[in-house]
């Protein structure tokens, strides 16, 4: 059972008194003659529900409302009151009062009122405790200390708050799109509903249109005799994740399209106009720009799917979060496969510090999952993660030593070294693209998804 804690607000001690007399069996009761004393009790005590006198000695309960609101912003309110302060009560209730008792009080309506708050809260507490553990299991590609990991996790908070706004969530592969996507419909207001995953890649483009729409029976050859619920019916009420977007034919981004101006769709074969209501997710390693340009993908459909971006950055980007995720991936598989390690080896952390990660956060998880199945020892060392290629130098045998000033014997800052090359270089390739940002990432060997992220990233430091 929850225990609440309750405030009884106000100056009168019988209607302290007798409130607190009610409810003290059966709740954490603290009362209060004054809004003063209340608010200092908020430091040490963060009650669940305030019963506040709107007219009080000192800070009236008027004034004292948004204080307690600003200290605890989900703390519901109700206001106690004579009758001839009902527009006083409107006003309160319209800045985030939950409900409102008139005096002299019945107990029977003050308890109805109680119980419909506590309920509210006991409803907002289950929530909140689910959301967190479906968030909990998506973990892995949010595991670091980095500022772009930071970054995203915070935007995903802004953004996940909308039931229908689309998003459209670009990164290299491997950099965990499809967590981040699970992640945003957890955490918004659509989390009760179905997640419809439709990886765009994996459906032959002849039955695509089926897949998602559906089909009425006998719409073409072959088609089944009951008809078909298309995925994207099936997400009504949650979020739909186009998976791979930019693999999408232009037949298919026409329709999807029509689909995203209003949620009106039609059944293959059919004539009956469907409208449902679900939040789309989509997501792409293409660099969708390149695609516009080549007429491979829509502009309308690009701007309709992308009101709101998000850019993931590659696990080379954030390299101080890689021996995090090691550790937790190297926990995870030792548990699983009952392995008994007791850690990695110092010079294999120092190793993958050094690796180039071209699979990103998906290749550390599998090289982590390879290693402690295949270790032998009671270390996981640089053979078992296949590193001894770095170990023995190869990754460097064609650096040019004369290309790269000589490390002096107090040391260098290579942090720093390498941002002002960052800086240098993509300064130099937007000059010598004339600012386009798609010409300028080619120069420098990147997708302009990435390129557009490190370039706000440099701007920012």
């Amino acid at each position: 059972m929850i225990d609440y804690t309750i405030f009884i607000v106000d100056d009168e001690s019988v209607i302290r008194e007798g409130i607190t007399s009610d409810l003290e069996d059966d709740y954490t009761v603290l009362a209060f003659e004054t809004a003063e004393d209340a608010l200092d009790a908020f430091t040490e005590t963060l009650p669940d529900l305030i019963l506040l006198d709107i007219e009080l000695p000192g800070l009236k309960g008027s004034e004292a409302l948004p204080r307690f609101k600003a200290l605890k912003s989900n703390v519901l309110v109700i206001m106690i009151t004579a009758y001839e302060d009902i527009k006083l009560v409107i006003s309160c209730m319209k800045k985030g009062a939950y409900d409102y008792i008139v005096k002299p009080i019945h107990m029977d309506a003050l308890n109805l009122s109680i119980s419909n708050a506590l309920e509210t809260i006991r409803l907002r507490k289950e929530i909140a405790l689910l959301q967190e553990k479906q968030i909990r299991e998506n973990l892995p590609c949010f595991i670091g200390e980095s500022r772009a990991i930071h970054d995203i996790m915070e935007y995903i908070d802004m953004v996940a708050k909308s039931p229908d706004t689309p998003i459209l969530i670009l990164g290299d592969t491997g950099t965990g799109k499809e967590l981040i996507a699970s992640t945003i419909h957890h955490k918004s207001p659509n989390f009760k509903g179905p997640l419809v995953t439709v990886n765009c890649a994996a459906i032959p483009k002849d039955l695509i249109e089926s897949e998602l729409f559906g089909y009425e029976p006998g719409a073409f050859s072959g088609a089944s005799v009951t008809g078909k619920r298309g995925l994207i019916e099936a997400a009504d009420g949650g979020s739909l994740f186009l998976d791979e977007v930019g693999d999408l034919d232009l037949s298919a981004q026409a329709k999807l399209l029509r689909f995203m101006e209003n949620g009106e769709f039609y059944k293959v074969g059919g004539t009956e106009k469907l409208m449902i209501k679900t939040r789309v997710i989509s997501a792409t390693n293409k660099d969708l720009d390149e695609m516009i340009s080549s007429n491979d993908f829509r502009k309308d459909l690009y701007f309709r799917l992308g009101v709101i971006k998000i850019n993931v950055p590659s696990l080379n980007e954030r390299q101080e979060d890689t021996v995090l995720l090691g550790r937790y991936f190297f926990q995870l598989f030792n548990d699983k496969f009952d392995k008994g390690l007791t850690g990695i080896s110092e010079r294999a952390i120092e190793l993958l510090k050094l690796y180039t990660w071209s699979g990103n956060v998906r290749e550390l998880k599998n090289m982590m999952e390879r290693g402690v199945l295949t270790a032998r020892g009671s270390l996981l060392t640089p053979e078992d993660l296949d590193l001894e290629k770095i170990e023995r130098g190869h990754v460097n045998e064609d650096v040019d030593d004369t290309r790269f000033p000589p490390l002096p014997p107090t040391g260098i800052n290579l942090t720093e070294i390498r941002l002002s090359l960052d800086r240098f270089y993509f300064k130099k390739a937007m000059e010598m693209a004339k600012g386009n940002e798609t010409q300028a990432a080619k120069l420098l060997g990147l997708k302009h998804h990435t390129f557009r992220y490190q370039l706000k990233k440099l701007s920012d430091e």
